[in-house]
């Protein structure tokens, strides 16, 4: 099975841990997005939440989806057909 995070960053971060590439994600916000999605059970559970902004990814990010934790930050994940969960999650910085 693949790794649930894509970088250690990301799974120190979601451990409530302090990342500095990661300084400035609203943690209240990202909790949310990251407890979304460790909760869903389908990817349709994340696509109709409203405020989630969910988006299926093109271009060098085909083959996943994002959610919002605000105008910056994404929540990035893939989520092949006939998965029962989510892998290779990650916070990214859309500005960079």
């Amino acid at each position: 099975m693949p790794p649930k995070f894509r970088d250690r960053d990301t799974e120190q971060f979601a451990d409530g841990e302090h990342v500095r590439r990661l300084a400035g994600v609203p943690r209240r916000r990202s909790n949310i997005a990251l407890d979304r999605i460790d909760q869903a059970t389908r990817l349709i559970d994340l696509r109709d939440l409203p405020g989630n902004h969910f988006e299926k990814l093109s271009g060098d990010r085909a083959g996943q989806y994002s959610i919002w934790i605000n105008d910056q930050w994404r929540v990035c994940f893939e989520w092949p057909g006939g998965s029962r969960e989510p892998f290779n999650i990650e916070i990214v910085d859309y500005h960079d």
